[in-house]
């Protein structure tokens, strides 16, 4: 089942975000490597900054969801001041498996 994780960064946390960047990065490579990411990018402000993120992952129940969530190094940097986590259907525009 994928499971949308909707996150919004915590107010003047650019520097938290920038800070953990890598190890976040090298985090989605490795869940892509793994078939479990869908997809994944940040929410922008107006200024075009980054100020939270969607990812979509691959997880049997909604608590692999949060515990994958929760591995995240963003989260584990303190980055999010909430983290939403959904049931999602992709409907449209699915690239064939």
């Amino acid at each position: 089942m994928l499971f949308a994780v909707l996150c919004t960064d915590k107010p003047n946390a650019l520097q938290v975000r920038m800070g953990a960047r890598p190890e976040h990065v090298a985090f989605l490579n490795d869940l892509n490597a793994k078939g479990t990411l869908a997809f994944a990018g940040p929410f922008l402000d107006d200024a075009g900054k980054p100020n939270g993120s969607l990812v979509v992952i691959q997880a049997e129940t909604i608590d692999d969801a949060r515990a994958i969530a929760a591995a995240d190094p963003y989260a584990k940097a303190g980055l999010f001041a909430n983290v939403d986590i959904k049931p999602w259907n992709w409907v449209f525009n699915k690239p064939e498996a």
